[in-house]
């Protein structure tokens, strides 16, 4: 038989299993996104990397609660120096994308 704690600890781990199953969606959602306006600058993502390094309730434009989550990522701009890049999203959309300052490459 279940006791009342049992039904608790089943309900927290499918609510673990929950969050971790759509951190990989957003996760992927995010680098997809990066990906994209890299592309778009003739950057490279580098290594894959996409690192969450905030998670935020806010409200969404709708009203609902939905979470602000920012991801960490580097690229190279010419190959000699990797850079840092930051992407915010409040649930799948996209808030803003912020890139640390890089070298060009040069008009030859």
């Amino acid at each position: 038989m279940f006791s009342l704690t049992n039904l608790l600890w089943l309900v927290l781990l499918g609510t673990a299993g929950l969050y971790l199953w759509r951190s990989g969606q957003f996760k992927g959602r995010a680098r997809s996104i990066a990906v994209n306006h890299c592309k778009q600058l003739n950057l490279q993502l580098l290594d894959d990397s996409m690192v969450i390094t905030g998670l935020w309730p806010v409200r969404s434009a709708a009203g609902s609660l939905v979470f602000r989550r920012r991801y960490r990522f580097e690229f190279a701009s010419v190959g000699d120096r990797r850079y840092q890049g930051e992407l915010t999203m409040i649930g799948m959309r996209l808030l803003n994308i912020e890139l640390e300052t890089y070298k060009l490459p040069s008009a030859d």
